[in-house]
């Protein structure tokens, strides 16, 4: 069985560009902090956790050590959204990894939004779009964190169907501009274990009998 995948690339090229919220401010119980000290387990943590129901796969398989060599790069930063305390997502900006896009013509440097994203229980409360909106600021002026630096250029990213049906659009509400698509084909996922009387599936991993209720959309 194979499915189609809808692959788009987003990009903005002006700080004018980004359609902002109302920011994060101590009074909403909201802060967005960056994790400046790099630490390979709490950013694997932050990818597990955010991605495991939309299939976030490809740093599974790293060890600390390629999760320590990410991180340490200069240009590559991590800002993580707190609700009171408890960390509620994330967005990881590249400044140091080369674009890739065929995009990055004009003077100045390239930020990729490389990931973002909630945690599932604190989406389709608004925090996703003031998470984004901030993060994006931050490629825009983080020149002004690493010296030597070009000024910003251009900030882009990809996102992609298994995302979910609101990601393409929260992008775009954000005044990122579409400028390539691909569609692929790939293997289905396996469905999931049938569950049997007691709690338990057939293959023997232990699941919940009652069906899960629809999940809030992310925004």
């Amino acid at each position: 069985m194979t499915r189609t995948v809808t692959t788009w690339f987003l990009e903005q090229t002006a700080p004018e560009d980004l359609v902002g919220v109302r920011s994060a401010d101590e009074p909403s119980g909201l802060r967005i902090v960056r994790a400046e000290v790099p630490e390979p387990a709490f950013s694997r943590f932050l990818y597990s956790e955010v991605g495991e129901d939309v299939e976030w796969t490809d740093r599974l398989p790293w060890p600390r050590e390629r999760w320590r060599e990410w991180l340490e790069r200069p240009g590559v930063e991590t800002w993580v959204a707190y609700e009171q305390g408890t960390p509620a997502g994330y967005i990881e900006l590249d400044g140091a990894t080369g674009d890739t896009s065929g995009r990055g013509t004009r003077p100045g440097a390239s930020v990729e939004v490389s990931y973002f994203g909630l945690l599932p229980r604190f989406r389709g409360r608004g925090i996703g779009k003031r998470l984004l909106a901030y993060g994006v600021r931050r490629a825009w002026d983080m020149a002004a964190r690493w010296e030597g630096r070009l000024p910003t250029a251009r900030v882009w990213l990809h996102t992609c169907s298994k995302d979910g049906p609101y990601a393409l659009r929260n992008y775009q509400r954000r005044g990122f501009r579409i400028f390539a698509k691909e569609v692929t084909k790939e293997p289905a996922p396996a469905p999931a274990p049938v569950a049997a009387a007691g709690g338990r599936a057939v293959d023997g991993a232990a699941v919940a009998v009652r069906a899960p209720g629809p999940r809030p959309a992310p925004d």
